[in-house]
């Protein structure tokens, strides 16, 4: 009885060794690309060989010891591009594969950005978790969202000790749950009546996590010298490192001070500060109409707002503040305003707010578009798309070494009839195939650089934006010759070509500029 147990063991290790020796060594194997690693160096013909979901190997690889091989001869091959500003609460729920980001080669997303982030952190996270995705998910908490949370009645005004503590409970809450950082919004209700003090005092706890504070800060143009120093406060009274966010000029009268926005940026580098900025390839910017109006008209939430707007005498005041700003500003008039998302009436999408007055009989002046851009607050927050900013001073601001390349994009149905900004379909490869290839502003390594290992060193994504051994296979395989951004402001609903694969955690997503309906994406947490 025990010669036949042994002979039946023996019998089943010979064919598990069998089974053993017929596997391939290598999941995958991508040969004779130029691989550009995400440092910045030079690129270099090599192989790179993929297992589990890390990568493997580099090198000269014997393509039999893979189960599939991707010829990459003439492509570039790098790390998958991490995208540190975006908005995909809402939208990634609904539309997991992500299509509009993986098609420009995005591979992983910072989302909770402007002070608004999930309220329940865990949830989503788990939520997302049983849904499946097709690119990793990081995000930020919001000041915004946990200053709603966290005080009781009227906003204008500082948080008493025990609302203060309750933020900060939050925050910790937010960062055990693998949040990378803390956010701020300081354009928008709630979060613009926070001060310095309150908005550190959380800082300080996602620091004590390892996180970073984020920040839109409160004016990107006339006052843009106080903000970034309020900004730098903040990251020194917490003793974390600053991002600041879509880094810009957006008031005409300030165009060309890049020259000045960038150099305190590098300065406080040169004292030993932290910091970094990001930045989307366009002269534009998008949010919401209310961006437009004073921070008052929301005091209260809608209903207020209506109530405000219904009010002929306060209606007036309103116009006449929207009015004094734009001309404070450098603009003649609001033609530089586009609805991006109007569900009253989106024939007004793609639109600006001047074309509107008259399509409506309210008439070519400042005045009716004033009284234009009321209505249609009055009926909804509208989506937008602003006009605002100089190509001198986008082009001045990509070339710094400190710079990202980001979005400010959210996870976008292509059917609807929204006219959103092109960023969320062409960012990444306007970036490679405009701002390199045409206008070489930086060489294609730099490019990538600021893509891939700044995004993961800044949010601290230790095993992303590098090809090593060891790290997790986030590929992308494109045509630098090739590569396009096809979104317009007119038809920004076009995705980007050029991209011959796009791997998750070593599964392929894309396809010759396709989706193969993989869900290999996972959620990054904090430490």
């Amino acid at each position: 009885m025990k010669k036949i147990l042994l002979l039946g063991l023996l019998s089943l290790s010979v064919i598990g060794w069998r089974a053993a020796s017929a596997q391939k060594e290598f999941d995958l194997l991508i040969t004779n690309g130029r691989l550009v690693d995400g440092t910045g160096n030079p690129w270099v013909v090599t192989d790179l060989a993929i297992k589990g979901g890390r990568i493997a190997a580099l090198g000269k690889i014997d393509a039999a010891r893979a189960a599939r091989v991707l010829d990459a001869t003439g492509l570039i091959v790098a790390p998958g591009f991490i995208d540190v500003h975006t908005h995909i609460e809402g939208g990634i729920n609904s539309r997991p594969q992500a299509e509009n980001f993986l098609r420009m080669g995005v591979t992983s997303v910072v989302t909770g950005n402007c002070g608004t982030s999930a309220n329940d952190l865990t949830a989503w996270f788990k939520g997302l978790e049983t849904t499946g995705i097709s690119l990793n998910v990081a995000s930020l908490v919001g000041h915004n969202t946990i200053r709603r949370a966290g005080m009781n009645g009227d906003f204008d005004r500082a948080p008493t000790a025990e609302e203060l503590q309750k933020m900060r409970d939050l925050v910790e809450a937010a960062m055990r749950a693998g949040a990378v950082g803390f956010s701020t919004g300081l354009e928008y209700i709630p979060g613009t009546y926070g001060k310095t003090d309150e908005i550190a005092e959380m800082a300080k706890v996602a620091a004590k996590y390892g996180g970073l504070y984020a920040t839109h800060m409160r004016d990107e143009g006339l006052q843009i010298e106080q903000s970034i120093a309020e900004s730098l406060k903040i990251g020194e009274l917490a003793h974390c490192p600053v991002e600041i966010s879509h880094f810009k000029l957006d008031s005409k009268k300030r165009w060309g001070l890049s020259t000045m926005t960038t150099k305190l940026i590098a300065d406080a580098r040169a004292k030993g500060q932290q910091v970094t900025v990001d930045q989307y390839a366009y002269p534009a910017g998008a949010t919401n109409i209310g961006i437009i109006f004073p921070s008052w008209v929301f005091d209260g939430g809608a209903e207020k707002t209506k109530e405000r707007l219904a009010d002929k005498v306060t209606r007036e005041k309103i116009k006449q503040e929207i009015l004094a700003t734009m001309k404070s500003e450098g603009f003649d008039d609001l033609s530089y305003l586009y609805i991006a998302s109007y569900q009253t009436d989106p024939s007004f999408n793609g639109k600006n707010v001047a074309e509107i007055a008259q399509l409506t009989g309210k008439g070519k002046t400042p005045e009716a578009q004033a009284e234009q851009a009321c209505e249609i607050l009055a009926n909804e927050r509208a989506g937008v798309v602003l006009r605002k900013m100089s190509d001198a001073d986008v082009e001045r601001i990509f070339k710094q070494p400190f710079t990202m390349v980001a979005s400010d994009a959210g996870v976008t149905d292509i059917a609807s009839k929204s006219v959103p900004h092109p960023r969320a379909f062409g960012n990444n490869a306007r970036a490679l195939g405009v701002f390199v290839r045409e206008k070489k502003f930086v060489s294609l390594e730099e490019a990538i650089r600021k893509m891939t290992s700044l995004p993961a060193q800044t949010f601290s994504l230790w095993d992303r934006g590098l090809l090593r051994p060891g790290l997790a296979a986030d590929v992308v395989v494109f045509d630098e010759a090739t590569i396009t951004d096809h979104a317009t402001f007119e038809a920004p609903k076009q995705y980007a070509t050029g991209f011959a694969y796009v791997l998750v955690n070593g599964q392929i997503v894309i396809e010759r500029d396709a989706h193969t309906g993989v869900k290999s994406g996972v959620i990054l947490r904090g430490r």
